[in-house]
């Protein structure tokens, strides 16, 4: 017999095809929390382009600026709060498609083309916008 989408866990009304963007924070001593948002989308290059067109040094952004959730607390919690190692800027790691696992497992955070379009919207980014922004 063959299993429903719903009997499968997966919710009825969730995207058929999803991607993941991956980043990373990572202090200046080199410890680094690591994170990942679903969106509902299938990736293409221009996409991919789009986005590191809008990245400073075709890497990193401002997590708040975005609307992406901030990782440096869990380094926080290691450390006992923010420090001089402390930085404004997360690192963009990939945009790839969703593994059925990462679909189930994941909350969807929003479609891919509108997290293009803050992307693109952005002209300069804010450091103080960021809860590390000027922490001595």
């Amino acid at each position: 017999m063959r299993r429903t989408e719903k009997q499968a866990g997966i919710p009825s009304d969730a995207p058929k095809e999803c991607c993941i963007f991956e980043y990373i924070y990572r202090d200046a001593s080199n410890y680094k929390a690591w994170g990942e948002i679903l969106l509902s989308g299938v990736p293409s290059q221009n996409d991919i382009a789009a986005l590191r067109a809008r990245l400073e040094s075709d890497e990193y952004f401002v997590a708040e600026q975005v609307g992406i959730p901030a990782l440096y607390k869990e380094l926080w919690d290691l450390s006992g709060g923010p420090n001089s190692d402390d930085h404004a800027l997360h690192e963009f790691v990939a945009l790839r498609v969703a593994s059925e696992d990462e679909k189930k497992s994941l909350r969807l955070f929003e479609d891919l083309s509108s997290l293009i379009k803050t992307f693109e919207a952005v002209t300069a980014w804010d450091y103080s916008l960021s809860l590390n922004f000027d922490i001595d």
